[in-house]
């Protein structure tokens, strides 16, 4: 435990494996061929690439204990040692060859072994395993679960525990069988004869059979996970009760011809079909097709099917006379349908062999175990131990203090809550982003939203009474990301959203009303919410609530709303947490409606003081092409709007309108990144590396973090605006460049995974772009990320552009072709930069001459 909660830098001495005797010479002369590609011993291994799963353990020396090659020759009786040899061959030491050096290096490498006490959390720091016997995959689960048994074991009831004791007592191989499952598509069966990983399992079968193993529990019943009295959402404990396994078998679990047939190739389909005298062009029509004809009145057995074994391939009737392992009835003899699909599944499982799943109740424990372990706000399909995998083995993570706090979930039910909440906003997201949900998923999503609509009020109530009572100042702000009423908000942002796509207008204002009441959860978008609802009380609410605006005439009804609608964009206005990025377009929507209600203009706002500044306006003209993209684009949305343009200034080849205009910059002069925001996030990271990293209580949870928890709220400016204030003046008188050079040196080796850095941009690119700002520019762009970072990651302008002649010099340009316009994000960020004193360029770009590509 010590080991992950203290990063430890790792070592880079290896120790010498050479006898410190001087051998005796060998009986014969031998010649050693080594390889050039030899590496030297190094017992910590190289980092994981992605074909392999294991560290090499053995000595990668090029001599006669490790992959030298011997050849021995015919000597003399009395044959001249130093004969043949070159003199580096000379100057080296006698090596023991053979079998001798062999069992020597086995010895000792058996006392290293014995005098380290291996954990799982020291090989992960060394990164250090044996095939067979330990591996990242193993070692990265167990982590996880030791460290939250260790420090949240009040989280998992007495069942639950009891399955964690029967993982402990399972050997390596099912452990390491049962986590690479883990990482694969986790709902499906697969089938034993295909599995792999023979290389790390000696005996498959063995480890199939220790998961597939029926284990009791000691409870009967689980406990209530509410406490008595307290509101809650029914919630899905599912419940491990009896007796479980970790694995389920095909035999036992699989009872629908649909599934069975999913285990089967395209091949063993076909020939199927073929046999059946079914017909489909592809997977799912020749499924869809056997299913119906497992139904049909006709006994399978007229179409020469029987029982298959695993060994057979197709388990098809070779031949007309041959016996079938079924009883056939006589001919016309009507069969159940029961017994048909019966026989017709047990002819698939048979095709298919034994097959292996991991069992769903168990699986979502340990889906349990990872979200407390990684401390996750988001959903994912996949596994989240897929992430910290990918992490440990392919990247590095920045040295700091983790701060572990135990108190994250106050309670088993706070736990389940929260994980349930995230599932469901997983579903939704599911239902409104693949592809046009229609009515039905929109309804789905109103249905699932009215199942916590209640319990979200209630919540909302309890966080409001911790913030009061509980939370340090500003603490909660992002402690209070892992309450079911964080993920309860979302659903209610998007519940709305469908609100409004169903022209339930009057459902979406109040909902809209109801998260405008509350300033716990989602600030970031207090300024949608605001300008949505002026919208609605502008143009809708007038038609809808004919009992409560204040007469019956229309237009009274309107000149109601509209007062209403008044109220709120002053609301906004004055609203601490409503984004400045918002204001532009609230402001004239105040204007819009102070005109339309004849309020006496010395009564009326006037925002010209607060006017946002103008780019420069530029014009490059390039070659288009076009072509017939009508067909639909990704997820079913429609082809896209991107246009093609030739890069006239290089190669000529098809580009996007970024690479067009930036490459007519190019030839005035200019260097540059089409970087659309990339490069001002990895100056950041440069720049405030070490006050991102600084210790605070609570913001970081575990090893695997990128950033502290409250970077993207608006606690992060605060708890470090000493720190920040004075780098600030760093960079104001000049000193960026030296920042990024020490940043650079300590860590581009190790491409150190930091949140918005990119090491693909060239160090000698960046330091000549920070020598072109005007410090104090480049201070003040640093300053708007600390206190915002999270609402200024979007809007930046599309090129950075740098030049030294005439006169050291940096300019952004947003890129817009025809029918495009700037959001309210883009004028934001070009009103800081034309403010801090940087060119910004608004480069249009017009189609000279149109290409049917």
């Amino acid at each position: 435990m010590n080991a992950f909660v203290k990063r430890i830098p790792r070592s880079s001495t290896s120790a010498s494996n050479h006898s410190n005797g001087t051998p005796e010479r060998p009986a014969k002369r031998v010649k050693v061929q080594q390889s050039s590609t030899a590496a030297p011993d190094d017992r910590d291994g190289s980092p994981i690439t992605e074909d392999e799963d294991h560290e090499d353990d053995s000595p990668r020396k090029g001599s006669a204990a490790n992959g030298g090659e011997l050849k021995a020759r015919p000597t003399s009786p009395e044959p001249d040692p130093d004969q043949g040899k070159t003199p580096f061959e000379s100057s080296l030491p006698p090596i023991k060859t053979e079998q001798d050096a062999i069992e020597e290096y086995e010895a000792f490498r058996a006392s290293q072994q014995s005098e380290e006490l291996e954990t799982t959390a020291s090989r992960l720091e060394n990164r250090n395993w044996v095939r067979g016997r330990s591996s990242i995959y193993v070692d990265a689960f167990n982590l996880a679960l030791e460290t939250v048994i260790e420090d949240e074991s009040d989280l998992f009831d007495e069942n639950e525990m009891a399955v964690f004791d029967a993982w402990k007592a399972l050997d390596y191989e099912a452990q390491y069988l049962y986590v690479r499952l883990f990482l694969r598509k986790t709902a499906a069966w697969h089938r034993s004869d295909r599995l792999g990983y023979y290389s790390d399992i000696l005996d498959p079968d063995a480890a199939i059979a220790s998961l597939q193993e029926t284990r009791k529990l000691p409870c009967g019943e689980n406990e209530d996970p509410c406490p008595s009295g307290q509101p809650i959402i029914p919630l899905q404990v599912w419940s491990l009760t009896g007796s479980f396994t970790f694995a389920n078998s095909s035999e036992d679990t699989i009872d629908t011809v649909q599934e069975a047939l999913s285990l089967l190739s395209l091949d063993e389909l076909k020939t199927l079909a073929k046999e059946a005298k079914v017909k489909g062009g592809n997977k799912a029509q020749i499924q869809k097709a056997l299913c119906l004809m497992s139904t049909q009145q006709v006994s399978l057995m007229s179409v020469g099917l029987r029982r298959s074994n695993t060994t057979d391939s197709t388990g098809l009737v070779d031949s007309p006379n041959e016996q079938s392992d079924f009883n056939t009835p006589e001919e016309g003899t009507p069969v159940p349908e029961e017994k048909r699909g019966a026989r017709f599944l047990d002819k698939v499982l048979g095709i298919a062999g034994p097959c292996i799943r991991l069992s769903p109740l168990v699986f979502k424990l340990f889906e349990r175990v990872h979200l407390v372990f990684y401390r996750s706000t988001e959903w994912t399909e996949k596994s989240l131990t897929t992430i910290i995998l990918s992490k440990i083995s392919k990247r590095n993570f920045p040295e700091y203090i983790v701060c572990r706090s135990t108190n994250i979930f106050l309670s088993r039910h706070s736990l389940l809550e929260f994980e349930q909440a995230m599932r469901m906003e997983f579903e939704i997201d599911k239902i409104l982003e693949s592809g046009p949900p229609g009515e039905e998923g929109f309804r789905k999503v109103l249905a699932l939203f009215g199942d916590i609509e209640q319990r979200w009020g209630e919540l909302l109530q309890e966080e409001q009474l911790k913030e009061d009572s509980v939370y340090d100042t500003g603490e909660g702000c992002y402690l209070r990301r892992f309450s079911a009423g964080h993920a309860f908000t979302r659903i209610a942002h998007k519940a709305a959203y469908v609100h409004g796509r169903l022209h339930r207008h009057a459902e979406e204002h109040s909902l809209l009303s109801r998260l405008l009441e509350q300033r716990l959860f989602h600030l970031a978008r207090r300024g949608a919410w605001y300008q949505r609802k002026a919208l609605l009380e502008e143009n809708y609410m007038a038609d809808l609530d004919v009992e409560h605006a204040g007469g019956t005439a229309p237009e009274q009804r309107k000149k109601h709303w509209r007062r209403i609608a008044v109220m709120t964009c002053e609301q906004a206005l004055e609203d601490n947490d409503c984004h400045l990025i918002y204001h532009y377009d609230l402001q004239k929507r105040l204007v819009k409606l102070e005109k339309k209600l004849r309020i006496p203009k010395r009564l009326q706002h006037d925002f010209g003081h607060v006017r946002l500044q103008s780019p420069e306006e530029h014009t490059v003209s390039g070659i288009q092409v076009k072509r017939d993209d009508s067909g639909p684009g990704k997820s079913g949305r429609g082809p896209s709007t991107k246009t093609i343009w030739l890069d006239e200034h290089e190669d000529g080849e098809e580009c996007s309108v970024e690479e067009m205009c930036l490459s007519h910059y190019r030839t005035e002069g200019w260097k540059g990144y089409h970087a659309e925001g990339g490069i001002i996030r990895t100056l950041f990271a440069y720049l405030f590396y070490d006050i991102l990293f600084l210790y605070l209580p609570n913001v970081f949870q575990t090893a695997y973090q990128t950033c502290p928890l409250d970077l993207h709220t608006d606690a992060f400016y605060p708890a470090r605006a000493s720190e920040i204030n004075h780098r600030l003046v760093e960079i104001a008188n000049g000193g960026a460049a030296s920042i990024l050079r020490a940043v650079d040196s300590a860590h581009r080796e190790r491409r150190t995974c930091v949140v918005g850095l990119n090491w693909d941009f060239a160090l000698e690119d960046l330091v000549e772009l920070v020598d072109c700002f005007r410090g104090e520019a480049l201070a003040a762009i640093c300053r708007v990320m600390a206190q915002e970072y999270r609402q200024r990651g979007g809007g930046i302008p599309d090129l950075v552009l740098w030049r030294t002649e005439p006169r050291p010099e940096v300019m952004f340009a947003e890129v817009k072709s025809a029918n495009d316009r700037l959001s309210d994000t883009q004028r934001l960020w070009i009103h800081v930069l034309t403010g801090a004193g940087v060119r910004v360029a608004l480069t249009a770009a017009v189609a000279k001459e149109v290409r049917e590509g």
